[in-house]
This record gives structure tokens, sequence and C-alpha cells, in this order.
């Protein structure tokens, strides 16, 4: 008996990541705005998987420091802290890598930038998944949880998922504001060579 409600648990949030995720791509291919797209996103993440916060932020051009590009469920001030500049924050360098960190406890972790911001705002573990597009990390997406929380595989699949829809939409977003800039200075010119 107790088996069956377990796997009936499992199916339930199987289920709610797979909608999530759904919901995710919908809200990527319904616009190009992508405040709205981020806003979206992060709700999303927050709201399925149960925690605290979440937010992505993105690899500014000098790639020294990271923007915040959406937060859900963060205060105003923790989001004022200060810059996160990567040479000092451990967590981000090596999420910049590729790869998928996990903190245990923010507070205190010396790879965490912010600690005793992180202990004001009530945080505990963080996740934080890369924002690839190819091979280049332009981002990151952060989960903030309240209590100390492990995440399992399914867990760690869906935030990877979620990371790889950011990417492509914002890369997107980049692509279709480099057309319309193109097409822009085409029709100009277009106008000028007709004017003579």
């Amino acid at each position: 008996m107790q088996q069956t409600e377990e796997r009936r648990r499992r199916y339930v949030k199987e289920r709610d990541y797979f909608q999530a995720l759904y919901e995710v791509v919908k809200v990527v291919n319904a616009s190009l705005d992508m405040t709205t797209v981020l806003e979206e996103i992060v709700k999303s993440v927050a709201t399925t998987m149960c925690v605290k916060a979440s937010s992505i932020r993105l690899l500014d051009s000098r790639k020294k420091s990271l923007i915040m590009g959406a937060a859900y469920g963060l205060s105003k001030g923790y989001i004022k802290k200060g810059p996160v500049l990567v040479k000092e924050s451990g967590l981000d360098q090596k999420a910049l890598t590729g790869q998928l960190i996990w903190i245990k406890n923010a507070q205190t972790d010396p790879d965490f930038q912010y600690g005793a911001g992180a202990k004001t705002e009530g945080i505990k573990s963080v996740i934080v998944v890369p924002l690839k597009v190819e091979k280049t990390v332009i981002g990151v997406l952060r989960v903030y949880t309240d209590k100390i929380r492990e995440f399992n595989e399914q867990e760690t699949k869906f935030l990877e998922a979620v990371a790889n829809l950011s990417a492509m939409a914002l890369e997107n977003a980049r692509l279709h504001q480099a057309l319309k800039t193109n097409y822009d200075l085409l029709v100009a010119h277009k106008y000028r060579l007709d004017d003579n």
C-alpha cells in the first residue's frame, strides 16, 4: 500500500514538471519580449518546485558580472544587494564552466558571494544551472530554498531543460533584434538610393 502511494506521488510530481515545462515552452514561443519571458520562467520554476525563489542572471558583455534578468520571490533589498562579480563568486565561476552547482547552505558557504545577504533573506540551499547557447554559457538560472534541501535527478533534469529553453529564448530574441536592425538599415539605405 505504501509503495502504491509513493508511486502515485511520484507520478503527480512528474506530471507537474511536464506541465510546467509545457507552460515554459508556450511562454517562450509566445513572445519576443525577453523581460516578460524571463519573468514567467522564474515564476514557473519557483512555483513548480515549491521553493522560496528563482532568478535568471545574464553574463555582461565583458564577462565580469552577472546582471539580473528576472527574479521571483526575492525581496527588492536582496536583488539590489550589490553586483554579482564573477571573480568574487566561486559558485558562479563553477557554473560558468557549464556545471550544475548545488550549495547546501548559502549562509555559510564561502563560494556564495553574499552569505550575509542570504541570511537576512532567509535563503539556505541554492542550485545554479548554466544557460548555454551551444557551448557558450550566457548566464545562470538560480533556485533558492528557505530550508536545506537536496535536489533529485528529476528536479535537476527539469531545471536543465528550463535553462536550455531560457538560453534558446534569449538567443532567438537577440537574433530577432539583429535581423530587425539589419532590415531597418536596409530600408533606410533603399530610401536614400531612391531619393538620388
